[in-house]
């Protein structure tokens, strides 16, 4: 499988922030962008 580096940045910005909000304001991007960026990483 190979890592998608986009998707494991967002992961470490929410991680950083504590939460996907708090992360979405840092990266520009939705809320509901990083839920499925994560999301897409469990899977």
């Amino acid at each position: 499988m190979a890592l998608d580096w986009d998707k494991l940045r967002v992961f470490h910005a929410a991680a950083e922030a504590g939460s996907f909000t708090h992360a979405a304001e840092t990266l520009h991007l939705s809320q509901s962008a990083i839920s499925r960026q994560v999301s897409a990483l469990e899977h």
